[in-house]
């Protein structure tokens, strides 16, 4: 049973009673209002479906990025790069929201406001880690809403990537990474040149893994979640040489996904070379391994892809170099 009370020259407030059911209680500014939220409720209880929105009423978004970093991103493979994404969510307007109150029109005006700024590929990562969020909330955490996320068209994937090194680049790139701050920055690019791992392997990176005399690192952790060991070349095996070992284990002590980053974004500055991304060195790297006659299995081997259509873009040697090839 519905009852409303006046409350102040602007304020309906409706109480809905059933036995065996919370009390729901809310206001609004006209008794219209008030009323039309009773009927729905009413008519939910009677049919079995009524769920209390209570909580995510009452809860921001910001506290659900908040308790997102605490108990989900630790447990992810790309914990530290996640923690920054979600806390540059938090300070968006839209955090402050309650997350009953954020429909898909404020998902889509928050899709398009990041287009202005980045590329499509990364807006759509914000927007499925945002629709995980809610995700967990809904499932995990009992809090009843309808996920945003899934009202919007999300972006299509940009074309892929197919950047490599011109002539001279490499050269201007090695010598900005040796006046970095950073000493680990020039070791690091060197082995991505050498052994197409990415980032985040190389960062993670330990001695026990690492077998100089067989000419092998082994990776237990990786991005596709499978082992895989990858050979070393004779310029690899140098760059490792050099490296001073820590009592932690770590080929690279300390480092972040974040100090490299910013550490190859200033050394790329300092070069001279536009839109040389890190993971272009991946790129680069694979290209490279092609070029010196590996067939597609065995580069697969040494990158990890599982899908081999993915390495098909990998394979767009120069066209020049193919016509010399052909006489």
């Amino acid at each position: 049973m519905a009852t409303f009370r006046k409350r102040g020259p602007y304020q309906w407030q409706a109480q809905v009673r059933k036995k065996g059911q919370p009390l729901q209680t809310k206001t609004f500014e006209t008794r219209a209002l008030a009323a039309q939220w009773a009927h729905t409720i009413e008519v939910e209880m009677d049919k079995g479906m009524f769920v209390s929105r209570a909580e995510a009423e009452s809860t921001t978004l910001k506290e659900l990025l908040e308790r997102y970093l605490v108990e989900v991103t630790p447990l992810k493979k790309g914990a530290e790069p996640e923690t920054n994404r979600l806390r540059a969510f938090m300070r968006h307007p839209l955090a402050r929201r309650f997350v009953a109150g954020i429909r898909g029109i404020d998902m889509a005006r928050f899709r398009d406001e990041r287009l202005q700024k980045v590329s499509p590929s990364t807006v759509k990562r914000d927007l499925v880690l945002l629709g995980h969020v809610f995700e967990v909330a809904r499932k995990e955490w009992g809090i009843h809403f309808h996920n945003p996320v899934r009202d919007i068209k999300l972006p299509a994937d940009g074309r892929p990537r197919n950047r490599r090194l011109q002539d001279g680049e490499e050269t201007r790139l090695l010598a900005a990474c040796r006046e970095a701050r950073n000493h680990h920055l020039l070791p690091i690019v060197q082995l991505a040149l050498e052994t197409a791992m990415r980032q985040g392997e190389l960062i993670r990176l330990r001695w026990e893994h690492i077998d100089l005399n067989r000419r092998t690192a082994h990776l237990p952790d990786t991005k596709n979640g499978e082992a895989r060991t990858v050979p070393l070349s004779t310029i690899g095996i140098r760059v490792l040489r050099a490296l001073h070992r820590s009592l932690h284990g770590q080929a690279f002590p300390g480092v972040t996904t974040e100090a490299i980053k910013r550490a190859y974004i200033r050394a790329v500055r300092r070069a001279g070379i536009e839109d040389l991304r890190f993971h272009n060195l991946r790129h680069e790297a694979t290209t490279r391994l092609f070029e010196k006659g590996l067939n597609i299995m065995e580069v697969a081997s040494i990158t990890g892809h599982k899908d081999l259509r993915m390495l098909r873009r990998y394979t767009h040697l120069k066209a020049e170099d193919l016509a010399k090839k052909l006489g």
